[in-house]
């Protein structure tokens, strides 16, 4: 059998994808194998799927890990390297959670802690106290500004067009966004998204969408946020308690608030496997002076002041050990270059 032939085979279609992410997506960023974009590799016997892009002639970058039922996640792996070896392409996990790095460790994988994840268990949870008295006064401030926030289905098309235009122009051209880490805003999983716009003075001024969540913490994810650079302060804020409120309101378990790299590296993080001394350092150094690269600093900042009760370690693993070229084409995958 042909390599296209073996890859018409095992297309995996938008509905199918987004019914195993429903039976087996516990990672809280899974939807995000549904972007533009990605490709999904299946094998026979197996229901599910790994999200995968592939960079240059030589790597293969996955996302999350298989998407199956645990006692399956071995065999997807195994037969995904089978196919990449074929190809003469070395694989690398992007965002996994701990265990599936510990599933990539057992096959030869080096596996540094990459980011952390946050979520909020909104069980209880409420923006009172003292706390939460500077995130209430943002939320107040935008109110009083006469910011008001609605759901849409799609919202306005050419009005969220010209917040993103606005919002990566006033980010500089040096700052950028992880692309393959993010979501957006349209593809094959904008009709699952909850959309939340601001308008203010009659336009909008930012929007802030949500994926669902599967698992053993089903919710939803907050996935994307744009405004315009002259947005009232607090604008943000106030759009992010509206959804919160309105999904505690449905009986929503929890909100998470999605992955941010270079932040809470703890040095015990790989204590289940080899790793590598000298990406550690290189990702603690972009944790401290990586403001170029991606403002990890600020994106925690903002999801620690909502006070998550709970922050997981996310990691990267490289199959036969970190080489210079899949560090870089990641980076350009990513667009972090």
């Amino acid at each position: 059998m042909s390599t296209r032939e073996a890859r018409a085979r095992q297309t995996v279609t938008d509905t199918e994808a987004y019914d195993m992410l429903r039976r087996h997506g516990g990672h809280s960023s899974a939807f995000l194998a549904l972007n533009s974009g990605n490709r999904r590799f299946q094998t026979d016997g197996v229901d599910g799927f790994v999200p995968y892009r592939e960079g240059g002639r030589r790597h293969l970058f996955q996302l999350g890990g298989p998407v199956c039922a645990d006692g399956d996640r071995e065999r997807l792996l195994t037969a995904l390297l089978a196919r990449a070896a074929a190809e003469g392409r070395r694989v690398t996990g992007v965002q996994l959670s701990r265990a599936a790095a510990e599933l990539h460790a057992q096959h030869g994988f080096v596996v540094n802690q990459f980011g952390a994840s946050f979520s909020i268990d909104l069980d209880g949870y409420g923006l009172g106290g003292q706390r939460m008295v500077k995130v209430r006064n943002m939320v107040n401030r935008a109110r009083r500004e006469g910011v008001t926030v609605t759901e849409a289905d799609q919202g306005d098309a050419p009005a969220l067009d010209a917040v993103d235009r606005a919002w990566l122009r006033g980010k500089g051209r040096h700052v950028k966004e992880l692309d393959f880490l993010i979501g957006e805003r349209g593809g094959p999983g904008a009709p699952h998204r909850r959309l939340f716009t601001a308008i203010h003075a009659g336009r909008t001024v930012g929007y802030v969408s949500y994926s669902p969540v599967f698992g053993e913490r089903p919710g939803r994810l907050y996935d994307l946020t744009r405004r315009l650079p002259d947005a009232p302060p607090g604008t943000v804020e106030l759009v992010f308690a509206t959804a919160l409120r309105t999904f505690q309101e449905e009986g929503c378990g929890w909100l998470h608030l999605g992955f941010t790299p270079f932040v809470q590296l703890r040095p015990d993080a790989c204590a289940f496997g080899p790793t590598s001394g000298a990406l550690r350092r290189c990702l603690e150094l972009l944790a401290a002076k990586g403001q170029a690269v991606y403002p990890a600093a600020s994106q925690e900042s903002f999801k620690l002041k909502w006070r998550p009760q709970l922050i997981e370690p996310e990691y990267l693993a490289f199959q036969g050990g970190v080489s210079v070229g899949a560090v870089w084409r990641l980076m350009r995958l990513t667009k972090a270059v």
